[in-house]
């Protein structure tokens, strides 16, 4: 095993992080630029930073690992990441095809859906599909060219899942809605509206969520480097300094994983257990979770620590990250709702775990039926905006993953934007 404290083996990955970082945080701090990167631009950037991080702290975890390898220890948070942050980029490739569609349509309106699809390019599996859904919302009065641009939202999605007739009427109608409340006047404005609102959203999530967590790792990462002598629990308790948060929350949150670890169900009502705590020092408390992981005494007790660490990230992600984002308190003028919005998309949300596929529509088939009714598919009961839907989402996900450790470090190939100059 190496020893604690001296460079890993994975040293040589931080300095591309650390870009990333920096990156996030200018693009989080100023205005746009001409010279600004584009939002898959971005999220290739991110997804690459969390990759190299995934593989440093899962070094630590199971010192077997190499880059590029696999590991059969309980995956942490950060190995889950990359595998979201890509799912991200699709959505915003998805954008991108709807972009093509709407540019093309200033210049001369197309004649029919095959055709707006044609001129943006649009081929493979989710073709058919695509253009079925685009079919449907000009039924429902949408232009053409508008309904082929809205329909390429969900390219990259779970096509499966509208296979249920009761999900693809859902789906037409809340998108055909949604389209109706757009600002604007003119149909292309209206369909821009909708466009920008699920780009922007996919977006700002993307660079919120990396710079606190992401940012956040770095940051323990050089620190871990750093010290000298054998790194401990109470080491990261009392010597990591993370701003913003406090090390006596951090303690008492890391004292109760340690205790509760092993309780079933995990604990996961992180707001009730800590209600006055400022949850980045769940980070913190994390961090030395992953440490007192390393040092268990069996894979059991191991795995149970790290899952532990799991939560208290992915609530200070969801929680403090992401619902400030799909939930702004002043909604942007130009934009709809993008709770609405998310909602549309719940029933065909998917993420490729590596080799483990994750789609909401199988989260949401294991539940109790919400209201009971035939009529209803119960996917589109569920929406991605709402907390406490999306929580216990990922925390399915985590139980699914937990079960084929090894089958997330098949790493995705990060994005590149088609439209980059």
């Amino acid at each position: 095993m190496a020893r604690p404290g001296r460079s890993s083996p994975h040293s040589f990955l931080r300095p591309l992080a650390t870009a990333v970082l920096g990156l996030a945080v200018l693009v989080m701090a100023s205005p746009a630029r001409a010279a600004d990167p584009t939002p898959l631009e971005d999220n290739r950037r991110i997804t690459l930073g969390y990759i190299q991080i995934a593989y440093e702290l899962g070094g630590l975890l199971d010192p077997e690992l190499e880059p590029g390898g696999s590991s059969d220890v309980r995956p942490n948070w950060f190995v889950f990441a990359p595998h979201a942050s890509q799912t991200g980029g699709q959505g915003m490739l998805g954008t991108a095809i709807a972009r093509r569609v709407i540019g093309a349509a200033r210049g001369w309106p197309s004649f029919s859906v095959h055709s707006a699809l044609d001129r943006a390019g649009l081929s493979g599996p989710a073709r058919t599909t695509v253009e079925r859904l685009a079919l449907e919302l000009v039924l429902r009065g949408l232009p053409i060219d508008s309904a082929a641009s809205i329909a390429s939202l969900a390219t990259a999605m779970n096509w499966a899942a509208l296979a249920d007739p009761r999900t693809f009427t859902t789906t037409v109608v809340r998108f055909a809605t949604l389209y109706w409340s757009a600002p604007g006047f003119l149909p292309l404005d209206k369909t821009e509206s909708v466009v920008i609102t699920l780009e922007r959203t996919l977006h700002e999530g993307n660079l919120a969520i990396f710079t606190d967590i992401g940012g956040s790792a770095i940051l323990y990462l050089d620190w871990r480097r750093g010290v000298s002598g054998e790194v401990t629990p109470e080491r990261v308790l009392t010597e990591f300094v993370l701003p913003g948060t406090s090390a006596q929350e951090a303690r008492l949150a890391y004292e109760y994983g340690v205790a509760h670890a092993n309780d079933t169900p995990r604990p996961y009502r992180i707001g009730e257990l800590f209600p006055v705590m400022n949850w980045k020092s769940l980070l913190v408390a994390a961090f030395a979770l992953y440490e007192e992981a390393r040092r268990a005494p069996t894979p059991a007790a191991r795995d149970a620590l790290i899952a532990m660490g799991n939560n208290y990230v992915a609530w200070r992600e969801q929680h403090d990250m992401a619902q400030p984002v799909f939930t702004p308190s002043v909604p942007r003028a130009d934009e709809v709702s993008r709770s609405a919005l998310l909602e549309v998309i719940t029933p065909v949300l998917k993420t490729d775990f590596g080799t483990l596929e994750w789609t909401y529509a199988d989260y949401a088939y294991s539940q109790p039926d919400r209201d009971g009714s035939i009529l209803t598919a119960p996917p589109t009961e569920y929406n991605w905006a709402v907390f406490w839907d999306r929580w216990t989402g990922i925390l399915y996900a985590f139980d699914r993953a937990y079960e084929d450790p090894s089958a997330l470090w098949a790493m995705p190939e990060p994005l590149v934007d088609p439209t980059a100059g």
